[in-house]
């Protein structure tokens, strides 16, 4: 399919690394990668504003395809002029395929090759997704990137299981692909194979070659240990195209944001950052935060001394730990506000470190501060 008002260009790779600095041109706007993407499940980001999201330097946000189909609807949200004029969030917007979230469901739900047969988490009514399904709420709700219908599988599970998975998810990355008829929409397939090397490679080739506009990277982040993730990583980056956008889905702590982009990632999401927040807990330059603990009740300083985001430009710790500890809601606000600039920012420093051929050298001197006993 013709996308006449979509591009993507790596505009440098980075001599240290495999990190590539690059820019997604979409018709609502510019996307700097890598970038890390806010998730707007319900088409908000929980204690966030519009206007919130743009002050702190978002670029493109996420909802959520399964979540807006059983609350308010897709034909709801198309009434309403499609998710941009719904949320009235005038920049590019990513909607993931539902996949992850069926699959998520384990005991009340059934996937046969025709797609996906589940209980609403809602009020138990069964629903059904299959790829076409998808394709069309997508199209209801108007984003800019639209995600292929997949299948995720567990950690562990076994090759066979993995196998049949991957296959599975090819044949219906087809049927996504075939009923994908708006160009005013872009579609990206998604890699799986769980953890084996050779389902990884197989998939990365196989999409690759359905010569889709974009690529996530699905099944990881799922409960594995880190070191397992980046291999995989590692392992499919040389056969993905070169020319394509990577998405490595659900991944948001600092650490896999910095090793992500070393391996040649693009593009990431996860709720990680608002969720924390909601439970006062904070990104810092130095690992983990916990501003509700007691230690913090006379501390007069910011969350962190490095960043420039509203919270911590006018509010100490010892105010935002009594918010919480007062169950005040602008407590919970502020940590989120916090935590996500904390994110946009370190990718704005990734992006400066890849311009000037020091990603390596940037991610020794982050750790050189950032407690990795504190991380997530």
């Amino acid at each position: 399919m013709s996308t006449p008002n979509f591009s993507f260009e790596v505009l440098k790779t980075c001599k240290q690394s495999g990190a590539r600095l690059g820019i997604l041109h979409t018709p609502h706007g510019d996307i700097h990668t890598p970038v890390y993407m806010p998730v707007g499940t319900l088409a908000t980001v929980k204690a966030m504003t519009p206007r919130e999201m743009l002050e702190i330097g978002t670029e493109i946000m996420l909802s959520n395809t399964y979540h807006l189909h059983l609350r308010p609807g897709e034909d709801l949200v198309r009434e309403g002029g499609g998710l941009h004029k719904f949320m009235s969030w005038p920049k590019p917007i990513l909607t993931d395929s539902g996949g992850f979230q069926v699959f998520s469901l384990a005991g009340i739900r059934q996937i046969k090759e025709e797609g996906v047969t589940f209980q609403s988490h809602l009020d138990g009514s069964r629903r059904f997704i299959s790829p076409e399904v998808s394709m069309d709420i997508q199209h209801a709700l108007g984003s800019d990137i639209m995600m292929a219908f997949d299948v995720c599988t567990a950690y562990p599970c076994d090759h066979a299981t993995a196998e049949d998975a991957m296959h599975r998810t090819h044949r219906w990355a087809a049927r996504c692909q075939k009923h994908h008829t708006d160009d005013t929409q872009v579609l990206f397939g998604i890699v799986q194979g769980a953890f084996f090397k050779d389902l990884r490679i197989e998939s990365a080739k196989t999409l690759r070659d359905m010569d889709f506009f974009g690529y996530g990277i699905g099944g990881l982040s799922v409960g594995e240990p880190k070191p397992i993730m980046y291999d995989m990583l590692e392992a499919i980056m040389p056969h993905m195209a070169t020319e394509k956008p990577r998405y490595l889905m659900g991944v948001g702590s600092p650490d896999c944001l910095i090793e992500g982009a070393l391996r040649g990632v693009d593009m990431f999401d996860c709720v990680l950052a608002t969720r924390i927040a909601r439970n006062g807990t904070c990104f810092t330059t130095d690992g983990r935060l916990v501003i509700k603990n007691a230690k913090y009740a006379h501390d007069w300083g910011p969350i962190d001394d490095e960043c420039d985001c509203y919270a911590c430009r006018n509010f100490s710790r010892a105010y935002i730990r009594h918010l919480f500890k007062a169950g005040e809601i602008t407590g919970a606000r502020l940590a989120s506000i916090h935590n996500l600039r904390f994110l946009i920012r370190l990718m704005e420093k990734v992006r400066k470190a890849i311009e000037e051929d020091r990603l390596l050298d940037f991610r020794n001197e982050f750790y050189t501060r950032y407690d990795m006993t504190k991380n997530f």
